[in-house]
This record gives C-alpha cells, sequence and structure tokens, in this order.
C-alpha cells in the first residue's frame, strides 16, 4: 500500500489528558501528525479532533482503533482528501515598504484572493484561507520578499457524506 493523505475525525467528551493519549498513539508508531485541529462540534459538550497523516490506508485504520479504545472518544472516523472538503488559514507578516514599492506583492494579495488584515508604519499582515497547496503556493511567492513572520492553522474538515456520528452524538447528549 503507498502512502496517502487522510483525515482523522475524533468525536469526544472534552477531557483533560486525552490529546496525550492521542498523540502517544502516534508518536509509538512514530508516525508524524501533519496538522491537527481540536475544537468543539456540532454537538454540546463534544470535542472533535481533525487530525492530519500521511501514511497507508491500513496503518490509518489501525490508528483508528487505537484511539477509540480510549474511554472518552466517541468514535473516530478516517477519510481520503477526496471524501472531505477542508481548508487552512495562513498569516503572513510582511515589511510595509514592500506594499507600495513591489507591485509584484500587489499581484500575489489579488491572485491569491488573500486580504490585508492590518497594516502600520513598519509591517502589514496578510491573511489567506484555502487548500494547503493554496497556501505553499502564495509562501512561495512571498519568501523572495522576506517574510517577517508567518503561521498556519491545522486542517478543518468535513466529509462530504453523511457520518453516522449525528445520531450517536444525539444520543450521548440525551445521557
Amino acid at each position: 500500500m503507498e502512502n496517502k493523505w487522510f483525515t482523522i475525525s475524533v468525536y469526544s467528551e472534552n477531557n483533560v489528558g486525552l490529546l496525550n493519549r492521542i498523540s502517544g498513539i502516534f508518536l509509538k508508531r512514530h508516525i508524524n501528525i501533519e496538522s491537527l485541529n481540536v475544537s468543539k462540534s456540532e454537538i454540546d459538550n463534544v470535542s472533535k479532533f481533525t487530525i492530519v497523516v500521511f501514511i497507508t490506508e491500513d496503518w490509518t485504520r489501525k490508528i483508528v482503533a487505537q484511539i477509540e479504545k480510549q474511554i472518552e472518544v466517541i468514535k473516530a472516523f478516517y477519510h481520503t482528501d477526496e471524501e472531505t472538503i477542508y481548508q487552512e488559514s495562513a498569516i503572513f507578516k510582511i515589511a510595509s515598504s514592500l506594499l507600495f514599492d513591489e507591485r509584484q506583492i500587489q499581484n500575489i494579495i489579488k491572485d491569491s484572493n488573500s486580504q490585508i488584515v492590518t497594516v502600520s508604519r513598519d509591517f502589514f499582515v496578510l491573511a489567506k484561507t484555502g487548500r494547503r497547496g493554496e497556501i505553499d503556493e502564495m509562501y512561495q511567492q512571498l519568501k523572495p520578499f522576506g517574510i517577517m513572520q508567518f503561521v498556519r492553522s491545522g486542517r478543518i474538515a468535513v466529509s462530504k457524506s453523511e457520518m453516522q456520528i449525528t445520531a450517536l452524538l444525539k444520543e450521548f447528549q440525551d445521557n
């Protein structure tokens, strides 16, 4: 089997220490987590972990099974990129002089559909939301001009197909 991108969705109770135990599952197998996001889900008191990995489907299946053994985990799923709708966000801090002196910077902003968040005397900040490749491309375009700071979020994703978790979560909420 070949490595592919997988998005693992984990629905759980919001308990201290669970993130550490989940990351330990990957650590024991020497698998790198490419992206991690934790947020509240569509059901009160239930958190959703979105974990992105680049491994085989067999390894992904094994990891999901291990994650589901954690007491606080209600259910875990995995999906390929084709089965999900996903986005990431990034923020770029760049010297303000470039905004006025380099016409190409203005073209990059326009062509990438990014937004200027703030402008000060010394720097301006761009925000870009999109797929990982779009953010990587913008980074490569801006890099020659000098990026003062850069940060990107973890992936956020929803599955294209209906997830059976809704009924499980409803049952969890009613108890």
